[in-house]
């Protein structure tokens, strides 16, 4: 409540000495997401399913910004999850909260509020952000996003390039209603723990450098636990019927200050390589982790790895791994809407601890998309995925999401 009556209040100040561009240039959504989630674990003496069903509600307001050489303006975000389905026995599927007697919460709601300032070409947010960068990709396929406290900066000062800079102090997990502190991804125990940093830092751009290819630089440090780089390629190339893209990207990742998640050690290679004519897209990638570690990511994010799939990361220290995808797209096939994903992933070479193991992924997605009419933009995806692992426990699952989103001006 707190947050709400800061929103509120900030909202009437800024109206006050708004000129109509605050009201005028704003724009309000709402988007609702209805998720079933069902991962059913194959081996292990701990819970064997996970099975929750949950409706998620965000009202999303962004203004304008008042006149001048300097603009101001606020950005709000209302969320609210609604449990629909779910016991102590198939709890924790990352839809809702869990309390402390095992049952998911039979609701939760959250807000965001972003103060922004805008010079010329640079713009400045303070307050609730769920940035896209290489180096921080906040997980937002549940009911709810992940967000982050802090500030960031955008500037477009220079020529077709974007650049990025600032620091978060906080992070909200995606089904959790209060912030804590920003830290280390441990999947499988592959570090000393998940380690708290006092603040993650970011900074990096991006360059079109023609209309085809695009470069990026990316550097982030989570203090006293790790930082990294980033190098980025992106290059879209006709060649013949169709198109060639390439995607590659390279990570550079070491231990930082105290080392509070232990030794890290990391350089990290992913590639894809794909073809796209007509309705039909077929890809291969590669990845491969080298040094002495796993490659180190934010608790809660997406790893930006090509290889980065519905259960697993294929980012253990040593492992090399390679995908092949297949993409169908039905519009040209005269059902617009409708688009297929396939693809499966296979894992080895893994250092988990004193062993060494594999893994692999099979995953599917059917997602259509309503064009037109009254319930234009509502969205029906199922995804499938089949998870087996020397190291880590198997895993079959199945995603039902149901998202609609309104423009209400």
């Amino acid at each position: 409540m707190r947050r709400l009556r800061f929103g509120v209040l900030l909202l009437m100040g800024l109206s006050g000495v708004a000129h109509a561009d605050f009201f005028s240039d704003s724009h309000a959504t709402v988007e609702t997401r209805n998720v079933y989630f069902n991962r059913d674990f194959r081996d292990g003496p701990q819970q064997s399913k996970r099975d929750e069903w949950a409706q998620g509600l965000m009202l999303k307001f962004e203004s304008g910004y008042t006149p001048g050489l300097v603009g101001f303006g606020v950005d709000l975000l209302g969320m609210v999850g609604v449990r629909l389905d779910s016991s102590p026995d198939r709890a924790g599927s990352g839809l809702l909260p869990v309390r402390s007697d095992g049952r998911a919460a039979a609701s939760y709601g959250k807000l965001g509020v972003t103060a922004k300032v805008n010079v010329a070409s640079t713009e400045l947010k303070v307050g609730s952000l769920i940035p896209a960068l290489p180096t921080l990709r906040p997980n937002d396929g549940m009911i709810l996003p992940q967000s982050f406290q802090g500030a960031l900066v955008t500037s477009q000062a220079l020529a077709n390039t974007l650049v990025t800079a600032g620091q978060l102090q906080q992070a909200k997990a995606r089904s959790d209603t209060s912030y804590e502190d920003i830290t280390l991804n441990n999947k499988n125990n592959r570090f000393a723990r998940n380690a708290p940093g006092g603040h993650l830092s970011l900074a990096g751009f991006d360059r079109a450098l023609n209309e085809r290819v695009k470069f990026s630089y990316h550097y982030a440090q989570l203090s006293d636990v790790y930082s990294q780089h980033f190098v980025g390629l992106v290059v879209a190339q006709p060649f013949g019927a169709g198109t060639l893209n390439t995607d590659v990207r390279f990570f550079s990742s070491t231990d930082q200050g105290a080392a509070r998640g232990g030794p890290i050690d990391n350089r990290a290679l992913s590639a894809m390589l794909g073809y796209a004519m007509g309705a039909q897209a077929f890809s291969v990638g590669y990845q491969r982790m080298a040094g002495r570690s796993a490659f180190p990511y934010v608790e809660g994010s997406d790893a930006y790895l090509v290889n980065f799939s519905q259960i697993g990361d294929f980012a253990e220290a040593n492992e090399r791994s390679w995908q092949a995808r297949y993409d169908l797209n039905f519009e040209r096939l005269g059902v617009p809407g409708l688009s297929v994903m396939s693809r499966y992933i296979s894992g080895s070479e893994a250092r988990v601890g004193a062993m060494s193991g594999q893994e692999w992924e099979r995953d599917t997605e059917v997602k259509y998309v309503i064009q037109s009419g009254t319930f234009k933009n509502l969205a029906l995806r199922v995804r499938d995925a089949t998870y087996r692992s020397s190291f880590s426990r198997d895993a079959d699952e199945v995603r039902v999401l149901i998202t609609y989103t309104r423009a209400l001006w």
